[in-house]
């Protein structure tokens, strides 16, 4: 064969045969894993559902900050099948406008080019990704009562649009436990009141962060004169309906929430209803305090030791007031003229009703020694109002609905109970609902424990969610700090994690986590620093209380999870978690 010259081999290899027939490709397609890249602040966007309406009281401070150290903590991104721009996955938008303003201020290119772990779109994309920033701005600033109250609306009604009907409020506190936002039923129905009954008179006030307390005070106020326009307005011939009524007198009062006052809107409310109504202001006002006094009562808000008197019916006072044959339901914090102290139907904020005194804890008898044993407050970890009220409305309910309790003291007959806040408070470290009788959100629940005993540390970004393994992975974070700059507690609590996690990783991942002096510092981590550590002067510090018991907590159900994938991979069924 005739060798070819260099302008016939040219010739064939441009021909039709060489040419590429299939179709071309545009563009990449996402990472199938977690994959870290860098992003423009061009290709990135911000959440569109974000719960978070109004300004983060903590934006000065994070721009203050992100300004003069960087992005520290990258907000984790994704994308929607088919979109053509990133979006942040859960709680990053505040980040995300700073270094915006940043970039139009300074034109540092620090604040254009951002690195972030870009995490594949999950299969209930959407109600994962709400879920992921209702969970992340309640732990980073915190968000006000009617933007959570909005924030669950939406996660309903996504819950609604997935299953295909409607959800009662038993069902979507369950749902939302099992997604990682927990919320109570109580509460959910002071969310849905308050969206549906006080948003459209009072805007301004809600979102300018109005509290729960008065919230309750007002659905509360909502809930009794209703009730007792109801049973008065067809003797009185009045036309007006009693939700337009109150939302009328409510508008009246949209100004500033720092002027906001329940008092003045149950007043007008009272003054109102009465002129309507042919009745003397002094009835009605009675009518509804001795609502609240009966409430009080069956609430068991009375001082320990001192047995309830019997409600006194208002007919034996004022004979124009009727007598109700039944107990009104828990009709939370009406304002009355000379009461000093509220009551709510839940527990979630730590400032309110510091001073209601309870009654004291039962104790439980020690077979052995005969005499009683400690009470069950005396195995609280971290005594806090908030838990501790949560845990006497709880029993209260339980025993308004014939259910049984089960609340700390019940659980101190039968187990040790602790009493631990956080994203998942912890009443008792062995017990395992069977609604996480799943691997997937064993991870979440495994996940949220790492990075809160990590955030002692402050080393919370270091805890990266994985659907694999234990459901976490502990990774150095942006920060660069050296080994020799970390306190022995932060180098014992980093190894610590990366110790329990890295085994079960289906890849092994690259880490500098420094684990030599992991047996030099694990001692002082659990138990305290020694005697030598502390009078050498050299900076210990023992893992808090709080945080031993969710170390505990994640240990049990990493067991639990690693048990339910075993019986998986064998062919077997998985039972609820005991």
């Amino acid at each position: 064969m005739a060798e070819l010259s260099p302008h016939e081999m040219a010739s064939r290899l441009l021909s039709d045969g060489f040419t590429r027939a299939g179709p071309t490709a545009n563009a990449l397609t996402d990472p199938i894993a977690d994959t870290a890249m860098v992003v423009t602040l061009d290709e990135l966007r911000s959440y569109e559902l974000d719960p978070r309406i109004t300004r983060n009281p903590l934006y000065d401070e994070i721009k203050a900050s992100i300004r003069e150290r960087g992005l520290d903590a990258p907000p984790p991104i994704t994308r929607r099948p088919g979109a053509d721009h990133y979006i942040i996955r859960n709680g990053g938008n505040t980040r995300l406008a700073i270094l915006r303003e940043l970039w139009t201020e300074t034109r540092e290119e620090r604040f254009f080019r951002i690195a972030c772990l870009f995490r594949p779109w999950p299969e209930r994309g959407e109600i994962v990704a709400l879920t992921g920033h209702l969970a992340e701005n309640e732990l980073h600033g915190g968000l006000s009562f009617i933007e959570r109250a909005l924030g669950v609306a939406k996660v309903q009604e996504l819950y609604e649009q997935e299953d295909g009907k409607a959800l009662s409020q038993s069902e979507l506190a369950r749902r939302l436990k099992a997604d990682g936002y927990p919320v109570p039923q109580p509460h959910i129905s002071r969310m849905q009141e308050a969206v549906q009954y006080l948003l459209p008179a009072i805007p301004n006030v809600l979102f300018g962060g109005l509290g729960r307390p008065q919230i309750e005070q007002l659905t509360g106020l909502r809930r009794t004169g209703a009730r007792i326009w109801e049973a008065r307005s067809a003797s009185a011939s009045s036309s007006t309906d009693f939700v337009t009524l109150f939302q009328d007198v409510l508008a009246s009062f949209d100004a500033a929430p720092g002027g906001f006052s329940v008092q003045r809107v149950q007043d007008e409310l009272v003054g109102q209803m009465a002129d309507l109504l042919g009745e003397k202001y002094d009835t009605l006002a009675f009518e509804l305090i001795d609502s609240e006094k009966r409430w009080q009562l069956l609430s068991g808000e009375a001082k320990a030791g001192q047995p309830a008197a019997p409600t006194t019916a208002p007919s034996q006072v004022l004979p124009s007031v009727p007598t109700t044959p039944t107990p009104p339901p828990p009709d939370a914090g009406l304002v009355g003229p000379s009461s000093d102290t509220r009551v709510s139907p839940e527990g979630f904020s730590p400032d309110a009703h510091r001073d209601v005194e309870r009654p004291a804890p039962e104790t439980m008898e020690d077979e052995t020694a005969g005499d009683p044993a400690t009470p069950a407050q005396d195995h609280v970890a971290m005594p806090t109002p908030a838990a501790d009220r949560l845990q006497s409305i709880q029993r209260l309910v339980a025993d308004r609905l014939g259910e049984a309790s089960s609340g700390i003291d019940d659980s101190a007959r039968k187990t040790i109970p602790v009493q631990v806040d956080g994203l998942y408070p912890i009443s008792d470290v062995w017990h395992i609902d069977p609604g996480l009788g799943t691997p997937d959100r064993l991870r979440v629940h495994i996940a949220q424990f790492a990075r809160e005993i990590a955030d002692e540390a402050g080393l919370a970004e270091w805890v990266v969610s994985r659907d694999d393994g234990i459901g976490f992975a502990c990774v150095r974070g942006s920060d660069q700090r050296d080994v020799q700059e970390m306190t022995p507690s932060s180098r014992a609590i980093s190894a610590l994690l990366y110790t329990l996690s890295a085994p079960y990783h289906s890849a092994p991942l690259s880490s500098r986590i420094d684990t030599l002096h992991l047996v030099r510092d694990l001692g002082a981590l659990l138990l305290g620093p020694a005697q030598l550590q502390a009078s050498s002067g050299i900076q210990t510090a023992c893992l808090s209380d709080s945080g031993l018991i969710k170390l505990f907590r994640l240990v049990r159900l990493a067991r639990r999870l690693l048990e339910l994938e075993a019986r998986t991979s064998d062919g077997g069924s998985s039972a609820p978690g005991s």
